[in-house]
């Protein structure tokens, strides 16, 4: 029995790096982990997710809609969420094969 790669998998049925369909499922599985390490930060200082929206200034049910990827919300949102939990955070830019770390 042939083994294949989580690489060789995804580019058969997701698509390969680059195509829109490939583009779309990176984006969906970022901010999936954008929701996870904002609710294990948000456990890990025994928030409820209340008290976190009590914070950042909105209502409960967007931190779980942000925990969730239930929702897209807005970048602001986001930092003012990593704030709250007073996070270090850093991301990076591509542009035409250039990358910036930020």
């Amino acid at each position: 029995m042939k083994t294949h790669t989580l690489e060789e998998i995804t580019d058969q049925f997701i698509g390969k790096i680059g195509t829109p369909k490939r583009d779309a499922f990176e984006n969906e599985l970022r901010l999936d982990l954008i929701g996870q390490a904002i609710r294990e930060a948000r456990k890990e200082r025994n928030l409820t997710q209340e008290q976190l929206g009590e914070l950042v200034g909105v209502k409960k049910a967007q931190i779980s809609k942000i925990e969730n990827n239930a929702t897209d919300a807005r970048f602001a949102t986001i930092l003012k969420v990593f704030k709250a939990l007073d996070a270090k955070i850093n991301f990076n830019v591509e542009l035409q094969n250039q990358k910036f770390a930020y």
